[in-house]
């Protein structure tokens, strides 16, 4: 089963967001990193999930963004998301739901609540064989 990648935007910022503040996407990257560490520390449930910050994913008037992908599988962008620890915990529930599933799938109803809405893109798996 091919590891699923968590990609936080480092420099997501609400519109209007003030550029003397730290970032809200590093914001969430800490925390997402945050939760998934103490998740590995505690349980090992997270294994075969990766974390990456990027500066600048390009979702800049739906910050905060986070991407989850993983090879021949469907991508999912989302944005509108909160830079918090509940946001976190569930930006790593949802990862797992990617990891399990076999094409990436990732149904409304089966994602945790503040990943249900708020979707800016489902990209198909890329190379040969991809449907």
């Amino acid at each position: 089963m091919p590891d699923t990648e968590i990609i936080v935007c480092t420099t997501c910022r609400p519109p209007g967001a003030s550029r003397d503040l730290p970032a809200h996407g590093l914001a969430l990257f800490e925390a997402v990193q945050e939760a998934l560490l103490v998740c590995e520390l505690d349980t090992g449930q997270h294994k075969g999930l990766q974390l990456r910050g990027l500066a600048c994913m390009s979702g800049c008037s739906r910050a905060c963004t986070v991407t989850l992908q993983a090879q021949g599988k469907f991508s999912y962008y989302f944005g509108d998301l909160v830079p918090d620890a509940e946001t976190a915990a569930q930006v790593l529930a949802c990862a797992q739901l990617h990891k399990h599933s076999a094409d990436g799938n990732l149904a409304r109803n089966t994602r945790p609540e503040r990943l249900r809405g708020g979707i800016l893109a489902r990209l198909p798996p890329v190379g040969p064989g991809s449907t």
